[in-house]
């Protein structure tokens, strides 16, 4: 084994300088040479779209991508195909390393059951917003004769009723059966023959009526006087309160005419 002199100071200083260089070429070579290599650097690809995407078709363009994955989680989304992608990290145009795992947020095949909130006997508005903080989302009303009108009287679910508390899938439409505010109550058929159009439609209005089809026919009475309704005045004939009541009316209707 070769011996190195150190009985002066300028073998010590030339100790010292190849102990530095060793040092600095094995510093320059890990960070430089090995840990470039030994990590791809330099082979960084862009992550692709994936969001919308079906398993199969994200499973192709990953691998011609050279990118693995993994699916992370799977959520309920109303409306969106099944097993479809929602997410990925790292998101969609990051820099990766070749062969980097992906990891994919996907929509589950089936909904998730949750509980039929206690609607009944709310206003319509607060009924939707407690729908919509429970998953459910609002189909629509269908009005029924009722006293309580715009409140929730009955729920359904695909034409059928359901209780509260019951267990439904989740994003399901519900319809609500509210009532129109009239009930049953029903009152004398006004006679609106001879007056004229706009007379007869206060009337209606005043009486909780309502102006239903309007006819226009030839007539030798003054343009714009009701000649004919439907359901006809008369003793004993009674309407709904709320129901609406069709009239034939002189004229074209291309015009309106003051009879007063």
């Amino acid at each position: 084994m070769p011996k190195y002199s150190t009985n002066t100071k300028t073998d010590i200083l030339i100790h010292l300088a190849i102990i530095v260089s060793v040092i600095m070429i094995l510093f320059f070579g890990f960070f430089f040479v090995y840990l470039p290599w030994s990590t791809n650097h330099g082979d960084a690809i862009k992550v692709p779209n994936l969001r919308g995407l079906s398993m199969n078709d994200a499973e192709k363009i990953l691998d011609d991508y050279n990118l693995d994955y993994e699916i992370s989680d799977s959520l309920f989304v109303p409306g969106a195909q099944a097993l479809s992608i929602l997410s990925n990290y790292p998101k969609s145009g990051a820099n990766v390393k070749t062969g980097r795992k992906i990891y994919l947020t996907v929509a589950s095949i089936s909904a998730p059951l949750v509980k039929m909130p206690n609607i009944v006997g709310r206003s319509t508005s607060s009924a939707q917003n407690q729908l919509l903080s429970s998953g459910l989302l609002f189909a629509g009303e269908e009005k029924i004769a009722a006293l309580e009108e715009n409140t929730v009287l009955k729920v359904k679910l695909n034409g059928s009723e359901i209780q509260p508390g019951d267990d439904i899938p989740k994003g399901s439409k519900i319809t609500f059966v509210v009532g129109d505010g009239y009930g049953n109550l029903k009152i004398d058929v006004p006679s609106l023959v001879g007056m004229a159009q706009d007379e007869a439609d206060i009337l209606l209005s005043g009486k909780g009526l309502s102006m239903g089809n309007i006819i226009y026919e030839p007539s030798d009475k003054p343009s714009g006087t009701v000649i004919k309704q439907s359901p006809s005045a008369g003793d004993g004939e009674k309407i709904k309160i709320g129901s609406p009541i069709n009239v034939w009316v002189a004229g074209d209707g291309s015009s309106d005419t003051d009879l007063n």
